[in-house]
C-alpha cells in the first residue's frame, strides 16, 4: 500500500480538487443547504455516508460484474440505481433518528440521488482505475471537502445576515459572490506540490 499516494488523494480530494470549488459539482445542495451551519453539517454527513458507501459498492459492481461480463457501458445506469437505493436508506434513517435534521434538509435530502457529485465520484474512481482502498479513501475525503465547502459558506452566510449589505446584493447574490471568493481562495491550493 502506497501511503504517499493515499496522502495525495486525501489532500487533493479536500483542497486541490475540491468537487465544489474546482470541479463545480454538487452546486445545488451547496447553495441550497448552506444557510445554516447545523443543516450544512447534517447534509455533509449524509453526503459523506452516501458517497463513501456508493464508491465501495459501485467499484465492486463494476469490477466484479459489469466489466467481466462486458457490460461497462451500463455503468451509469447501474451507478444511479445503487445511489438511489443508498439515498433512500439514508433518508429513512435520518427521518427515524433525527426528525429535526430531516425537516431542515427538506427536499435537498432526496436530491442527493441526483447530486452530480455522488455520481461523479463513482465514475471518476473507475476512470482513474483506482484500487479498492484508493476508492474508499477518495469516496470518504471528497465529501469531507464538500462538507468543508458547505460549512464554510454557511458560516459566511450566517454572519452576512447581520451585515449591512446593499439591498440588491442580499440573499442569493451575496451567497454567489461569497462562493466565488471561496473558490478563488481554494485555487491557491492548486499550486501545492505533494
Amino acid at each position: 500500500m502506497d501511503f504517499g499516494k493515499l496522502f495525495s488523494i486525501i489532500i487533493g480530494s479536500i483542497f486541490i480538487n475540491n468537487f465544489v470549488f474546482a470541479k463545480f459539482l454538487g452546486i445545488c445542495p451547496f447553495m441550497g443547504v448552506s444557510k445554516k451551519v447545523d443543516s450544512s453539517i447534517g447534509m455533509g454527513m449524509a453526503v459523506t455516508f452516501v458517497i463513501t458507501l456508493a464508491s465501495a459498492v459501485t467499484w465492486v459492481v463494476y469490477n466484479y460484474i459489469l466489466d467481466p461480463l462486458g457490460l461497462g457501458y451500463l455503468q451509469t445506469i447501474a451507478f444511479i440505481l445503487i445511489i438511489a437505493s443508498l439515498v433512500q436508506f439514508v433518508e429513512m434513517a435520518i427521518q427515524k433518528t433525527s426528525p429535526g435534521l430531516y425537516k431542515s434538509l427538506g427536499v435537498f435530502l432526496p436530491l442527493i440521488t441526483t447530486n452530480c457529485c455522488v455520481l461523479g465520484v463513482a465514475i471518476l474512481n473507475i476512470q482513474e482505475k483506482l484500487n479498492f482502498i484508493e476508492t474508499l479513501v477518495t469516496g470518504f475525503f471528497v465529501p469531507v471537502g464538500f462538507t468543508l465547502a458547505l460549512v464554510m459558506l454557511a458560516g459566511i452566510r450566517e454572519r452576512l445576515e447581520h451585515a449591512a449589505i446593499p439591498a440588491p446584493f442580499k440573499g442569493v447574490p451575496i451567497a454567489f459572490i461569497s462562493a466565488g471568493l471561496l473558490a478563488m481562495a481554494f485555487m491557491g491550493f492548486s499550486g501545492m506540490k505533494i
